[in-house]
């Protein structure tokens, strides 16, 4: 599911053209810090909740349900920060795969010549934001 979106995100940013220009990895590593800061707030509330439920019980079943809630926390905060990572690695891959096709692209030009060449390497520029 991630993948797709971040394939629409920069498929999309390669549609619209310039007005994204130079902004595709950016946002989509803003995209990944936010969707982090919402899961870590989203695992600190469910703790809460949890820890909320806990407290009717007593004994060795509270201390369990301490303890799970715990490990529910921590395990929700680090796939959170994996998930951070992997973003804006993605952002990070999307930008070089985007310099590698313009230059790709801009080698095609090469073989053109005049105004072609000018209009192929303008139109590769807003392609692939570069």
């Amino acid at each position: 599911m991630k993948l797709r979106i971040a394939m629409c995100l920069a498929l999309s940013a390669m549609v619209l053209g310039p007005a994204y220009a130079g902004d595709v990895e950016s946002a989509m590593k803003d995209r990944a810090e936010a969707q982090a800061d919402a899961a870590k707030d989203m695992a600190k509330r469910n703790y809460e909740l949890s820890r909320d439920t806990c407290k009717s019980l007593s004994g060795n079943a509270r201390d369990v349900c301490v303890k799970d809630a715990e490990a529910a926390y921590i395990r929700a905060k680090s796939e959170a920060r994996v998930d951070e990572k992997v973003g804006k690695e993605r952002a990070v891959a999307t930008a070089e795969q985007m310099k590698a096709q313009y230059k790709a692209e801009k080698a095609r030009c090469d073989g053109l010549s005049g105004s072609a060449k000018d209009a192929c390497v303008s139109e590769a520029k807003v392609r692939y934001h570069q």
